[in-house]
């Protein structure tokens, strides 16, 4: 690639975007970063962001933008990011997207993937997740790796998260209208978005998605 390749993936909770992101960075070769990932490994390994955001959310409050947006900056230093990245979760609201476009500089974001998906869809698809803590694979509540406890991938422990909770899936809808989805208007004002529909299996998605890059001149 000779210029950086940047594309934001929006959608709500449960739409798929972990899931195509990681395909999608197979296939262009370039890294999936994930901020919400990102947060829990830094926590997780006690570094000194984790520290700080552990210390935030002991004290209930949320992580600040300025902390993200700090995250992302030192991200994209890394030599994996040279030819560009998929983002999952950021930017989640308009001062992030404008703290993107500082971050970026000339290089800037190439487009925009919108997974579409309903409400309902998305409450049947997190209340029935969970989570490896480790390696962050994901499965059905009726997989034998949620029966048993332990991932298959690396032998972490499979939880359901707090968040995927009925209350807590509400809660985070009611957040994503509020905060995320004026990016659409954003990145739209920009003809960058692409819009995908989330309600299909994942390998339809996925080429669905690849077709519309490759009319942008991706991949």
């Amino acid at each position: 690639m000779s210029a950086r390749v940047i594309i934001v993936v929006l959608g709500k909770q449960g739409a798929g975007k972990g899931t195509q992101c990681k395909r999608l960075a197979a296939h262009l070769a370039i890294p999936h970063v994930s901020t919400g990932d990102m947060l829990r490994a830094a926590v997780r390994d006690a570094t000194p962001t984790g520290l700080e955001v552990s210390s935030i959310l002991a004290a209930g409050q949320l992580v600040s933008d300025d902390l993200v947006n700090r995250l992302v900056r030192e991200r994209f230093t890394a030599d994996d990011a040279r030819g560009g990245a998929l983002l999952d979760g950021f930017p989640r609201t308009l001062a992030q997207a404008e703290a993107l476009d500082e971050i970026l500089g000339d290089d800037g974001v190439k487009i925009c993937i919108n997974l579409d998906v309903t409400n309902s869809l998305v409450t049947e698809r997190l209340s029935s997740r969970r989570v490896c803590q480790e390696c962050g694979n994901i499965y059905r509540d009726s997989d034998i790796e949620a029966i048993s406890g332990t991932c298959s991938n690396c032998g972490g422990d499979v939880i359901q998260r707090d968040d995927d909770l009925p209350a807590a899936i509400l809660q985070r809808l009611e957040v994503y209208e509020r905060d995320t989805a004026p990016l659409l208007s954003f990145y739209e004002g920009r003809g960058l978005v692409v819009r995908v529909d989330g309600d299909q299996e994942p390998d339809a998605v996925t080429a669905q998605i690849l077709a519309l890059l490759a009319q942008r001149g991706v991949g």
